[in-house]
């Protein structure tokens, strides 16, 4: 299926994001993988280094090329995380101290971090909008350092997180979450679960590699199967979706509906609008660059989007 101009745009938006975090899963291996499957063996994850312009202190602003909210608009920043760690050692890991010091300019500043099922009903006509200075937070790919880190870093400020995990590599991969844990995060009650697919494919190469039936079959069991799982092992309702390295189509978010998603995200370097299908909400790539400026100019941008506009309106 072609993609239409505005997919199109969106996808080639989304590589930025792409190139960080192309290698976060790649190593990861579905514990039943089908034979011809591009994954190896369990392996922590590789790092894989960030563009120069996320290493540049202030001018590493992750809204420089983000247009700014208009006045009116809903415009709400959801952040994305993967590892975390007293030290960083590679582009996908933000340390300790710089959550910490992130989650203290939130509160200070009297941002509200609401649910991601919030903005999203918001977002179906299912609800109120969101307050103002709304943030979301969400962690992908169920690293153990989700319980070991951030857990204990965002417990004091009861903070809700999303978890977008991958069940394959849940009690298999040396760097996963167990189930016992997930399910421990998940009956703090500031942490709900939803899926990244059953073991993290990139659907562009799968699609080359594979025929188009067995690609259907493909596609169908990386989405019903992920939901079923996590459903089954924790109790929970999962409706949402997070798209393995920020990749996908028309086609694939026409299946994602099909399973029962309604809505799914992927990586976008601006916050998610009123305006945006609910199919391919963006999201912002965290590393350990965004601190200080860099973190504040991301939130800038739904903070004074409406003087912005009157100041722009008044040139």
């Amino acid at each position: 299926m072609q993609l239409n101009g505005h997919r199109a745009m969106s996808l080639m938006k989304a590589l930025a994001g792409i190139a960080i975090s192309w290698l976060v899963a790649a190593s990861a291996l579905a514990a039943n993988a089908p034979a011809g499957s591009a994954f190896g063996n369990y392996s922590e994850p590789l790092g894989v280094p960030a563009p120069a312009d996320l290493h540049s202190g202030a001018a590493a602003s992750l809204v420089s090329a983000a247009p700014a909210a208009t006045a009116g608009r809903v415009a709400v920043p959801i952040l994305v995380y993967h590892r975390f760690g007293a030290a960083v050692t590679d582009s996908m890991t933000v340390a300790d101290d710089t959550f910490a010091w992130q989650l203290q300019y939130l509160k200070d500043r009297g941002y509200t971090v609401i649910p991601l099922h919030d903005l999203v009903d918001f977002l179906r006509g299912r609800g109120s909008a969101p307050p103002p200075r709304s943030v979301v937070i969400t962690a992908d790919d169920g690293h153990r350092s989700v319980y070991s880190d951030m857990l204990p870093l965002i417990k004091p400020y009861g903070f809700h997180v999303t978890l977008f995990i991958y069940p394959s590599a849940i009690s298999n991969a040396s760097y996963a979450l167990t189930w016992p844990r997930l399910a421990e995060l998940i009956h703090t009650g500031l942490f709900d679960v939803q899926s990244h697919t059953y073991w993290h494919p990139n659907f562009h190469q799968d699609k080359k590699r594979l025929a188009p039936p067995q690609y259907d079959a493909f596609v169908h069991m990386q989405l019903a199967k992920s939901r079923n799982v996590l459903e089954s092992r924790l109790g929970i309702h999962v409706d949402l979706l997070a798209w393995p390295f920020g990749i996908y189509d028309d086609d694939l978010m026409a299946r994602a509906q099909a399973e029962g998603y309604v809505a799914a995200l992927s990586i976008e370097r601006r916050p998610a609008t009123s305006a945006d299908p609910l199919m391919e909400l963006p999201r912002y790539l965290m590393t350990n660059a965004d601190r200080g400026p860099a973190f504040g100019e991301l939130l800038k941008d739904q903070v004074f989007a409406k003087e912005r506009a009157i100041h722009s309106t008044a040139r």
